[in-house]
């Protein structure tokens, strides 16, 4: 990444942590975007160059976790089945971002608060995930060498999702503990499963 790269994603990040902050401390929708640009001492233009609303900087993180584990799982092996693929990523992206900047963490923890704050902020969210399923449907069904609106396919991600959402139900507050959740609930799943199930 390049200096001028480098910059624009330091401005990115302060943006957030200061846009989160003033969430927490004065409210969502008390906060504006003139008392976020000037908490990094930049303009509101500056601003509306990064994120296109108030909501867009707060599910930031989560776009951001997303993107991970998509990478992540787009550097899998082509043999895996769906659920190996998936949750070998999900395994990597969760390590990466608990071995990585704590400040990563704190952000995550800092958007589950305002989600149970602001409700007006769930459906947001919801579009988000769904964005993110629907992606995950297209690699299951290129796995699988199907359509994604194959029966068999919408159940493999359905039962994907449904992990994910079980293992996120208690918030990231520390990631370490969030892995230890997530193979206790891989290990449910498998004793549940036949082989093969997700071919």
């Amino acid at each position: 990444m390049g200096l001028r790269e480098r910059k624009k994603q330091k401005t990115r990040i302060a943006l957030i942590d200061a846009a989160l902050d003033l969430f927490l401390t004065h409210g969502y929708d008390i906060t504006t975007v003139d008392q976020i640009a000037a908490a990094v001492d930049v303009s509101p233009r500056t601003f509306f160059r990064y994120f296109a609303s108030k909501e867009e900087v707060v599910l930031s993180p989560c776009h951001d976790g997303q993107e991970i584990f998509e990478s992540e799982l787009a550097t899998r092996p082509a043999d895996e089945s769906p659920y190996q693929a998936v949750t070998g990523a999900m395994r990597t992206a969760l390590a990466t971002m608990r071995d990585g900047d704590p400040a990563t963490v704190d952000r995550f923890v800092k958007v589950g608060r305002l989600m149970e704050e602001t409700p007006s902020l769930i459906a947001g969210q919801m579009c988000l995930i769904a964005q993110g399923e629907r992606r995950l449907a297209e690699e299951v069904a290129r796995r699988r060498g199907t359509g994604v609106d194959d029966l068999h396919t919408q159940f493999v991600v359905s039962v994907l999702t449904t992990i994910n959402r079980v293992l996120l139900e208690h918030g990231p507050d520390d990631l370490s503990l969030l892995l230890e959740r997530m193979e206790r609930i891989l290990a449910v799943a498998e004793r549940c499963l036949r082989p093969d199930w997700d071919r």
